[in-house]
């Protein structure tokens, strides 16, 4: 099997995985389909939470994916791997020393391992009107949108599907203009720090 055959197989296998557990992705995803574009066009990143940023983002550099950049926060850190023509891969751990001792990641990676998307990012061109559609569907959301009107960047988490009283997936919408593709961290942990309340 060719290297862009197995990377397909394995995004289309991990993104059925997730839409299977995640009730927001698999409204946007049926709205999609009705549509006939279907969820994998407007990807526009995925997330692994793992214990090992290297080990966990493997299966994808083995495929072709290249590490680009580092983010760091206070208890956790990132790296952003990509490959033209597909979707980003965000991966994240908590630092390994006294600094991830807060960090919810470990927790979330014992429970639900690193073999499965923590989110999905799904680019949309009106922020506001994608929430106030979903909401109409009884999707509930962390916090509010981060990021002002006109950013380059703008961003929401669904409310967490809850596993055995732990939050597992969320769907994020993410709003990009001016060509930005990059990630901005003061928005990343944000985020992050959005669906705390509810793990």
């Amino acid at each position: 099997m060719d290297q862009a055959k197995a990377l397909d197989e394995l995004l289309a296998r991990m993104v059925a995985d997730y839409v299977a557990h995640n009730r927001a992705a698999s409204i946007v995803k049926s709205m999609l389909d009705e549509a006939g574009i279907g969820l994998a066009p407007v990807l526009d990143h995925v997330t692994i939470r793992t214990l090992d940023i290297e080990q966990g983002a493997q299966p994808f550099v083995e495929l072709g994916y290249v590490y680009d950049e580092t983010l760091s926060y206070e208890d956790w850190y990132a790296k952003v791997y990509r490959k033209p023509g597909y979707p980003a891969l965000f991966v994240d751990q908590a630092y390994t020393d006294e600094r991830g001792k807060t960090s919810i990641i470990p927790a979330w990676v014992r429970k639900f391992g690193d073999k499965v998307f923590h989110h999905v990012a799904v680019r949309v061109e009106d922020i506001e009107r994608a929430v106030d559609r979903l909401k109409s569907k009884g999707i509930v959301f962390a916090g509010t949108i981060v990021g002002n009107p006109g950013d380059r960047l703008r961003q929401i988490f669904s409310a967490p599907e809850m596993v055995d009283g732990q939050s597992f997936t969320v769907l994020e919408l993410a709003e990009r203009h001016r060509g930005y593709l990059g990630f901005l961290p003061p928005q990343a942990d944000s985020l992050m720090k959005s669906t705390v309340a509810r793990q």
